[in-house]
């Protein structure tokens, strides 16, 4: 039986390079987004595509019924920018959204998947963080809210989910080239801000699904080699 995958944020950038990669390998990928094209993305692979809101928790269960009884790999990639940079000045529903992708399904996308992995003895989950997790990121704090909020889970959960054979863990790139940075891509380039192709990324998603240890928060930089973060000890 061949092993199946679900992706979120599949439309394009990092989701649909990382449905490439495991479709090419033989996976049978299910790839969820809000946006319309992923249908095309699915088509163009064999994959099958879930349309729908991801803030909703019903769609995650939608998609990982999709799959079927079995449920190997789960990328929660989906992610959105906040352009709201002051909490005084806070649009409250575009708080309420950046937040729900982020964060909310993230939770969501475990809620459904891991009893499907349980039943069948194990998975490999992973989600995409970003250096935002990391680091404060003065230019989008809202969103460095949310992804910090995923490694704290990562950190929290991976070593409960491993003793259940379910690899849980984090890659945290650096900018990418993606329809999630298209606006600001000619700014980062004229300043010398170097990016990642969303292939670079897919890669080393696609190597922590498989053979990742439990907790691994992955950073990729360009021009930089792949390494692992390691918190620093409490003092």
């Amino acid at each position: 039986m061949s092993e199946t995958a679900v992706i979120t944020g599949a439309a394009g950038g990092i989701g649909a390079a990382v449905a490439r990669r495991l479709a090419s390998a033989g996976v049978r990928c299910v790839l969820v987004d809000r946006d319309q094209r992923v249908a095309e993305v699915a088509a163009g692979i064999g994959a099958e595509a879930v349309v729908g809101d991801l803030t909703d928790p019903a769609l995650s269960e939608r998609a990982v019924a999709a799959a079927g009884d079995r449920l190997d790999m789960l990328v929660l990639n989906a992610g959105m920018n906040s352009v709201d940079k002051d909490p005084a000045t806070l649009d409250l529903d575009r708080y309420r959204a950046v937040v729900g992708v982020n964060q909310h399904a993230v939770v969501w996308g475990l809620r459904a998947a891991l009893p499907v992995m349980r039943r069948h003895g194990g998975g490999s989950v992973v989600v995409t963080a970003s250096l935002a997790a990391l680091q404060g990121v003065p230019q989008d704090p809202v969103y460095t809210m949310t992804k910090h909020a995923v490694i704290g889970l990562v950190r929290a959960f991976s070593g409960t989910l491993a003793a259940e054979n379910i690899r849980l863990g984090a890659v945290c790139p650096g900018l990418v080239d993606t329809p999630l940075t298209e606006g600001g891509r000619d700014r980062f380039r004229a300043a010398g801000i170097p990016m990642l192709s969303a292939d670079t990324v897919a890669v080393e998603i696609e190597r922590l699904l498989r053979t990742g240890e439990p907790g691994t928060e992955l950073v990729v930089r360009p021009g930089q080699p792949t390494a692992r973060y390691r918190p620093a000890p409490l003092p």
